[in-house]
Order: C-alpha cells, then structure tokens, then sequence
C-alpha cells in the first residue's frame, strides 16, 4: 500500500508542474511561493507525526474513503481542463460560458500537492534526526520554491507541443483515480456479491438505457437538421 501511495505521490507533482506550463510566470512564482511558505509554517505539525501514525492512517479504511472525496474532486476538475481546452482548441468560436470556465480550471492549482508536500516534510524530517525542525523545513521549502519554476521551464522546453502536453496531463490524472481507488478501497469491496439475478431490475435499466439512448439519437438527429438548414 505504501508502495501505490508513493507512486501516486510522484505523479501528483508531475501533474502539478505539467499544469503550471499553462500560466504565466509571474503565477507560477507565486504558487512556488504559497507552496515554499506551506512547508516552511507547518513543521510544528510535521514534528508531532510518526511513522507508526502514518502507517495506520494508510490501513485506516474509512479514512481513505474519506480522502477519496478530495482525489476524485481533484482529479475531475484537471481532467474537465483538459477537456474544455481541447474544446476550445479545436471548436474555434466558443460560448462565454465555456472560455470562463476554461479560465477557472486553468488556474485551479490541485489539491492533492499540499498532502503530497506534508508527506515530503515528514519523510524529510526524519531521515535527518538532529538537524533543527526549523532549518529543516525551511531549506526543504527554499529548494520547493526553486524546483517549481525550473520544473515547470523544463517540462515546457521537453514538451513544446501545448497538444501533447495535454494529452500527457489527462492521462497522468486518470493513472491517479487508478492508483486512488486502490489505495482508497484498501481491499475492502464496496458491495457485497449475490447469486441471483433480479430480472425486474434487470428489464428496467434496460428499459432506461435505451430510451436514453432513443432521445439521444433523436436530440442529434435535431441538430443536424437544424445546422443544415443553417448552411443552405
């Protein structure tokens, strides 16, 4: 378990620096400020964890499921942006709407990165027993402060192409809900299994399934006739 959370940890500070080549510099310096200060005012906090603690947080079931809330709501909001902005890359003329909400997903910064930079200040702490808490974390935030510009300038030098860095945003959040439902659940199901088979349930959502799928033919079928006329 340990294991898949270290792995999503890596990931989640990927998927932060390839987000920060969509803002402009000035922002990305004040992120790499907020996150710097961050680690910097929470090692009081840090000094009072321990392994153990953290150990049986991860084990703790209920608490997982609890902080899946919080992944599943970051992950959706980075892979809405990396909807909308292909939208409006490839659609052209846009509605209002659409380009002001591309604008508040392009500067969501994520939530999952101030978790990931708590757990970096732990681990750093104690694998430095003896060094001042203090000088600790105010290097480890110092170093925070200047790896988010230089990341964030090399992904874009890596990585010119703003379509495939896009591609490689979307991608990277899904790998995270992957490795967040297997964290989260922690080998627990959410249902238990059955050995028959309710045909009236069974014969509604199929009901349901294709009469959503009859009013979306037709709903198209609309459209198109609409849009034709239009042209002619």
């Amino acid at each position: 378990m340990e294991s898949v959370v270290l792995v999503m940890m890596i990931v989640v500070c990927f998927n932060y620096l390839l987000k920060q080549t969509w803002r402009k510099p000035y922002f990305v310096v004040f992120s790499a400020f907020i996150c710097a200060m961050f680690v910097g005012l929470t090692w009081p906090l840090a000094i009072e964890q321990s392994r153990n603690q953290i150990s049986s947080w991860l084990s703790d079931s209920d608490l997982m499921l609890d902080l899946s809330v919080v992944l599943t709501l970051d992950v959706a909001l980075q892979m809405a942006f990396c909807m909308v902005a292909a939208h409006i890359h490839s659609a052209g003329n846009v509605k209002p709407s659409v380009v002001w909400g591309y604008r508040f997903l392009r500067w969501f910064p994520g939530l999952l990165i101030f978790p990931v930079l708590f757990g970096l200040l732990v681990t750093t702490i104690f694998a430095l027993p003896g060094v001042s808490f203090s000088q600790t974390a105010w290097t480890l935030a110092a170093i925070v402060a200047v790896v988010i510009p230089l990341g964030r300038w090399a992904l874009k030098h890596l990585l010119p192409e703003k379509e495939i860095r896009l591609e490689l945003l979307f991608l990277s959040n899904a790998l995270i809900a992957v490795l967040g439902i297997i964290s989260t659940v922690n080998g627990r199901t959410a249902v238990v299994g059955v050995t028959t088979v309710d045909w009236m349930s069974l014969v509604g959502m199929t009901v349901l399934v294709a009469t959503g799928l009859m009013l979306g033919v037709a709903v198209f079928r609309i459209k198109q006739k609409h849009m034709n006329k239009k042209q002619k």
